[in-house]
């Protein structure tokens, strides 16, 4: 059987974005061939009170702070207060999006070419549910990685490619599937505005849809919230159920953990910790970022400090990259020189190469690896680890 091969892009535009297989749209149309037989269309429509007392002091200090750059586009000359953000980085973010890759195993067992594109476009949904959350994802380090073990046999490694604009890349892939994304984050704030733009129609969280042929006659109907479950039914030429069957449930939301103050799933809580991490974690890992590890903590004033002196260190390295002329190279992914085409601009397409592949092969099957207490390794993504600040 013939692996399951799923690919798409992510760019964000402020926070209205609209785009295939992006679950930060509200909006979206999917379109999926499987061996020029069948694609699948859908169409969806589309926190909680936090260490209140220091963020009212600190939200205070900011604005004022802010109000000398009223009127210019600021993005890049201040460091944003971490009370907006969540102890998860982008490359992280991706990763999540594997939470339910078992209906994308599913799909890969399937014969039956409509089936198959019912699981397939299930997950397709089914991300939607982590990007909720109202917190901002860091953004990663010039060179930081995330690895992802011990989750339905899958590898997954994901990389920061370029930083201006922020780019990421990130691969996954199990028996079943192969998954790969490209994430490019365009922002501009305004020091006196903030532009909002929803995008999408009525009936919050609902998803209707059908799988079809290739003459375009629905087979399957599908229906929902991505904020709840899935299911789908057999359906006649007209998309009425037939009549013998019925909706039978595909998928649904994991229960999340109670109360929890950023709005994570018991998975997301799972990323951050140490038990999805490989034998001999990257010291370039998500997970080992100071500014992240102080913010999960609930130490804001450490995780500030800590996130500046991240920031710092960065243009440290842009300065002397530009000094000796050098260029950063991302070690597990390559840029293909595709460029695709989309609303907000050109997207700039990496593909992973493989070497990470190759890396943990090396690693599992040795026998002498040193696992030691890997919470104990210094962050370091650095390209000059000699460099000084």
């Amino acid at each position: 059987m013939s692996r399951l091969v799923t690919k798409g892009y992510l760019q964000v535009e402020g926070v209205g974005f609209m785009e295939r297989f992006s679950p930060f749209a509200k909006l979206i149309s999917v379109k999926v061939y499987v061996s020029q037989a069948v694609h699948c269309k859908v169409y969806m429509s589309p926190p909680a009170s936090y260490l209140k007392a220091k963020i009212g002091e600190e939200r205070d200090g900011y604005w004022k702070m802010m109000q000398k750059y009223v009127g210019s586009d600021v993005t890049s000359m201040v460091t944003l207060p971490v009370l907006i953000f969540e102890p998860m980085t982008m490359l992280q973010k991706m990763a999540e999006l594997m939470e339910y890759a078992h209906l994308l195993d599913q799909a890969d067992k399937c014969e039956d070419p409509y089936m198959r594109m019912m699981y397939a476009s299930s997950w397709a949904v089914s991300v939607y549910f982590a990007y909720q959350r109202t917190w901002k994802p860091f953004n990663p380090i010039l060179g930081e990685t995330y690895e992802m073990a011990n989750h339905d046999g899958i590898l997954f490694i994901s990389e920061q490619v370029c930083h201006h604009p922020p780019m990421s890349a990130g691969h996954a892939e199990n028996e079943h599937f192969t998954y790969d994304v490209t994430s490019k984050l365009r922002t501009k704030f305004l020091g006196n505005s903030l532009d909002v733009y929803p995008v999408g129609r009525a009936n919050r969280y609902e998803v209707d849809g059908y799988v079809y042929n290739a003459n375009e006659e629905p087979k399957i109907l599908m229906t929902g919230k991505w904020s709840e479950s899935m299911s789908y039914q057999p359906c006649d030429s007209e998309g009425e159920p037939l009549p013998g069957t019925e909706l039978k449930e595909v998928w649904h939301v994991a229960a999340p953990p109670p109360s929890d103050k950023f709005q994570f799933t018991y998975f997301a809580h799972k990323l951050n910790s140490f038990d999805t991490a490989p034998k001999k974690l990257l010291a370039s890992d998500s997970r080992l970022r100071p500014d992240r590890w102080a913010l999960e903590k609930g130490d804001l004033s450490k995780a500030g400090a800590e996130k500046s002196s991240l920031e710092e260190r960065q243009r440290a390295e842009r300065r002397n990259r530009e000094t000796k002329g050098d260029q950063f190279t991302p070690k597990w992914f390559d840029e293909t020189g595709e460029i695709s085409p989309t609303p907000w601009g050109d997207l700039e397409i990496y593909c992973y190469n493989g070497k990470y592949t190759e890396h943990r092969n090396v690693v599992d099957s040795s026998v002498a690896v040193d696992t030691g207490d890997v919470q104990s390794l210094e962050f370091n993504p650095w390209q000059y680890p000699d460099l000084s600040e």
